[in-house]
């Protein structure tokens, strides 16, 4: 089995919602692993500015591209995969981090809402947190390390089928509350 990795400014709306003319022919897998942090709370114009550009980034981006790719996985029935993180979740109650936490609820929504219109085509489709990785995003403090994150998620993806389509899951597989 072959991969493919594609750069792409996800700020450019044109560039991603054409995304799907660039691939030809079938597409087993898409991992929208967007993600930017910035600004940490709004508080002013500016950070107001920037929590939009991370909206675009982290949700709507994300979104365009697989409504652009969604026929090519159709061919092969395969998977859509958002990478989301814990903090998008309504539930979750550790605070502060609005921008980055408002952002990953909406790509959770809008990756839940895709997922209803692609279970029919025969394509699962979820969201996954990989938990806190250390990473230049996690930081050196995080409590994995990338190749345990990645690990575990590949097991979650390979297991994905349509009876858990349009769930937000956990690096180990289990739900997480929305």
């Amino acid at each position: 089995m072959g991969s493919r990795v594609e750069r792409l400014d996800m700020r450019d709306f044109d560039a991603v919602a054409g995304f799907g003319a660039r691939i030809d022919g079938p597409l087993d897998l898409l991992i929208a692993n967007a993600g930017a942090m910035q600004p940490p709370e709004a508080s002013s114009g500016e950070n107001g500015r920037r929590w939009a550009e991370l909206l675009t980034v982290n949700s709507i981006a994300p979104y365009l591209l697989a409504k652009a790719l969604l026929p090519a996985v159709a061919q092969t029935q395969g998977k859509l995969i958002a990478i989301s993180s814990r903090m998008g979740s309504i539930a979750d109650s550790s605070g502060g981090y609005v921008p980055y936490r408002s952002s990953k609820a909406a790509l959770n929504m809008a990756w839940n809402a895709l997922a209803m219109e692609a279970r029919p085509k025969g394509v699962a489709a979820a969201v996954l947190n990989p938990g806190w990785v250390r990473t230049d995003m996690g930081g050196p403090n995080a409590s994995i390390d990338p190749p345990e994150s990645i690990r575990d998620m590949r097991r979650v993806i390979d297991g994905l089928d349509l009876a858990r389509t349009a769930s937000f899951l956990d690096r180990d597989g289990s739900e997480i509350p929305w």
